[in-house]
């Protein structure tokens, strides 16, 4: 089983669905009282940003427990729980900008192999830092 593929097909199928939530949203057939996910499109570029960088901490948060617990196995399980919040935040983002999970994979395939340090001094030397 590759599960490289099967992640890939993961995020596209839950992109899919969000794309498609997103549409019903902007065309009136979502209602923000009744859809998560079209309550976070109801709340714009600022709602959706500031989402991800509340699940972001509760990750982070998640991830310290997890390192400093005997209870590791719940404490995994918990990590996981709020990376999964994290990410599904992320492509509600990335939905919102018109962008899909395969540009972050190919941005990710562009970067394999090449050292991270070099990477980050040539954004910086660019400017796109």
């Amino acid at each position: 089983m590759d599960n490289t593929k099967n992640l890939d097909s993961a995020f596209a199928h839950l992109a899919d669905v969000i794309d498609q939530r997103r549409d019903a949203f902007k065309a009136g057939q979502a209602d923000p009282k009744t859809s998560y996910t079209a309550l976070l499109f109801s709340k714009g570029d600022d709602g959706i940003l500031k989402k991800i960088g509340e699940e972001a901490t509760e990750a982070v948060m998640a991830a310290k427990d997890a390192r400093s617990s005997n209870l590791a196995a719940e404490q995994q399980k918990l990590l996981v729980a709020e990376m999964a919040d994290l990410w599904f935040h992320c492509l509600i983002a990335l939905s919102q900008f018109k962008l899909r999970p395969e540009d972050v994979i190919a941005e990710l395939d562009r970067r394999l192999g090449s050292s991270g340090i070099e990477e980050k001094a040539a954004r910086k030397a660019t400017g796109k830092e």
